[in-house]
């Protein structure tokens, strides 16, 4: 369904290519890189962020609604669990979250903007991220990164 291809190509910057696109990532200087690029997690909430706008456009082009316009904001924070009093973790590890604000713009009944707010939540990317993914981890070496 999709493919990533990414190369280190110097320090901590990363190129990456779909085989019709490329664009780069990279690690902020604090982090180690040059930032060249958006590092990782802000490459992910830009994933979510697109596939948001898109849903909501096909939604409306679907039902031929008013959109006038789509804007998302997601923000990406980690805490220690141990920093949450009100949290029941029990492996004591991280809480990751993500925040969304989805503004939509347009002449919408109170029905359409509910609809709305739903559809927002539903996109491929969202759900993927909500329900958790599989992974299927594999890694090889090259001449002289074998053991």
């Amino acid at each position: 369904m999709a493919r990533i291809i990414a190369e280190l190509t110097s320090g901590m910057a990363v190129r990456l290519s779909n085989g019709r696109h490329e664009w780069s990532a990279d690690e902020p200087v604090d982090a180690g890189g040059t930032d060249t690029g958006p590092n990782p997690y802000e490459l992910l909430l830009g994933s979510l962020a697109a596939c948001t706008c898109v849903m909501i456009a096909w939604y409306c082009q679907f039902k031929k609604l008013p959109l006038e316009s789509v804007r998302t904001t997601y923000d990406f924070s980690r805490i220690h669990a141990d920093d949450c009093k009100d949290c029941d973790i029990p492996d004591r590890g991280f809480i990751e979250k993500i925040t969304s604000n989805v503004h939509i713009e347009g002449d919408f009944d109170d029905a359409q903007r509910k609809r709305l707010a739903q559809i927002a939540e539903r996109c491929p990317v969202h759900k993927t991220l909500a329900h958790g993914v599989e992974f299927d981890d594999n890694a090889t070496f090259g001449p002289g990164g074998t053991a």
